[in-house]
């Protein structure tokens, strides 16, 4: 076990976090854990329950209980206690932060920026469901041909009931409030079922909103192993809606889940697109910042470079010369680029480098690993039948392909099965705007790298990148459903001024 943080007398039982279920902290009858490998050192740092089939019944039988008291709680009252949960999630940022740096190796600087941010949406969310939430829709019959004035409908947006939520490895604590906060305002209860990797941030985040005051069973998070619980929570009859981010995992969620309401984001081969016209120096900055902060171990990392063959040895040389300057380390010393967050990943980002080596793509750094860090690496020269022009590296691997016209790189970026964000640089917004109209991604950035946020903005991936559109109004959106009361008149009644 890790360093004790203050919460530790409460939410951990001698070397193992508890779950957290109806109010309180609890050991799981199973008698098992699940180890958190920390990438650094890659051995054993924290250790969560391994919860059973029957205590994830349990947590939704109290979330169903809980859900219909907080349905009937005042949108105000909800409201306040989102902030008081934000404003106790900043004070305990460095606990929270050193958790994160950990488990998931995210360097500390970025680590503590993550845990304000969410301090941040959760606040922003409160207010924004007070507007969304608090407006309903008046209807009056005779807008529609045939009728009289003899019915007045009223809409409202509910709740939908227990809302499962499964946040990511990369961002445990940010994307898990992202739907937590939505879900609560809306008058949901909420299951979160963190990853492995970022269960123990997740769990001292949970405990914040614990200390909020929120009633007894609406908020719950059960750990665990995926193999014998992740079908069992997606595939309750409880759970009346499921926000998703992660990987593949989510098509396979779809296919089993049944007619409840999904968000689920996938992640992207994000592409970049570099026209003659561009200011080569931002476009070398973004693709740095895009491709290689967290170890580029993120959804809307930039994943394929597309350059104009009239500018790219241009580019490759400024790409370079800033990789150069990139620190390589831990992340408790703020390294830029730090351990992937696990062997098996690193080892797929291997085998995809090892993969452009033999076809002949030209490495403008020696390959390097040690352990689960791999030093940043540009591959040049990459051609469509490398592996890496494909598949989603999630790691300091980008490749660059040269393209002829304009029409190629879109072409590229439509071919492949993801579909998240996209990127342009050009001086000429109206060819930026024709390309964007093209490109077949949830979100186009023009001259900036691909990135989620500010946290309000909406979030979307076509194709195998997701289901639904994420941002804080979206996601109230989609975690409510439409109720209509019609009043129906004897007579036409008509307000004669």
């Amino acid at each position: 076990m890790g360093e004790k943080s203050v919460f530790d007398a409460i939410i951990v039982a001698e070397d193992t976090f508890k779950y957290y279920s109806e109010g309180e902290w609890k050991v799981s009858s199973s008698g098992k854990h699940v180890p958190i490998i920390n990438p650094t050192t890659r051995k054993t740092h924290f250790k969560v329950q391994a919860c059973s089939q029957e205590e994830v019944n349990k947590v939704m039988e109290s979330a169903r209980v809980a859900q219909k008291a907080w349905a009937k709680t005042p949108l105000w009252k909800r409201a306040e206690l989102l902030h008081k949960a934000a404003a106790i999630l900043k004070d305990h940022k460095k606990t929270i932060a050193d958790c994160l740096v950990k488990e998931i190796a995210k360097p500390a600087k970025d680590a503590a920026i993550e845990v304000v941010r969410s301090g941040d949406l959760v606040s922003y969310c409160a207010e924004e469901g007070v507007r969304v939430l608090g407006e309903g829709k008046f209807l009056m019959s005779d807008s529609f041909p045939g009728n009289e004035r003899t019915k007045y409908c009223l809409t409202s947006k509910i709740p939908l009931g227990v809302v499962l939520a499964i946040p990511p490895f990369n961002y445990p604590v940010n994307l898990a409030v992202s739907k937590i906060a939505p879900a609560l305002i809306a008058g949901n209860s909420i299951v979160l079922k963190p990853p492995t990797q970022g269960a123990a941030s997740a769990l001292h985040m949970i405990h914040c909103f614990h200390l909020a005051g929120f009633p007894k069973g609406l908020i719950s998070c059960v750990t665990g192993k995926g193999s014998e619980i992740g079908d069992f929570l997606t595939m309750h009859p409880r759970v009346n809606c499921i926000s998703f981010t992660g990987g593949d995992t989510g098509i396979a969620i779809s296919k089993k889940a049944g007619m409840i309401p999904l968000q689920m984001e996938l992640g992207g081969k994000d592409a970049c697109i570099i026209l003659e016209d561009a200011d080569l120096d931002l476009a070398a900055s973004n693709i740095v910042k895009g491709g290689f902060s967290y170890s580029g171990q993120r959804c809307t990392a930039v994943k394929v470079v597309l350059v104009m063959e009239s500018v790219a040895d241009i580019l490759v040389k400024k790409v370079n010369e800033k990789l150069g300057k990139l620190s390589v380390g831990s992340p408790e010393n703020d390294c830029d680029i730090t351990p992937v967050v696990t062997e098996s990943s690193a080892n797929f980002i291997e085998g995809l480098v090892m993969d452009a080596k033999k076809k002949g793509a030209t490495f403008c750094q020696d390959y390097k690993r040690e352990g689960n860090l791999i030093w940043p690496l540009l591959l040049d020269n990459v051609r469509p039948d490398m592996r890496v022009a494909w598949e989603e590296p999630f790691g300091p691997v980008v490749p660059v392909l040269r393209i002829r016209n304009i029409e190629e790189g879109i072409n590229h970026c439509n071919a492949s099965n993801f579909g998240l964000q996209g990127c342009i640089f050009t001086k000429d917004i109206n060819k930026a705007m024709l390309i964007s109209d093209t490109m077949e991604t949830g979100t186009v950035q023009i001259n900036s790298a691909p990135a989620r946020g500010p946290d309000h903005f909406p979030f979307q991936g076509f194709k195998d990148s997701g289901i639904g559109s994420q941002g804080v109004t979206n996601s109230i959106n989609m975690m409510t459903k439409v109720k209509s009361t019609v009043i129906n008149l004897p007579i036409p009644s008509y307000a004669m001024g």
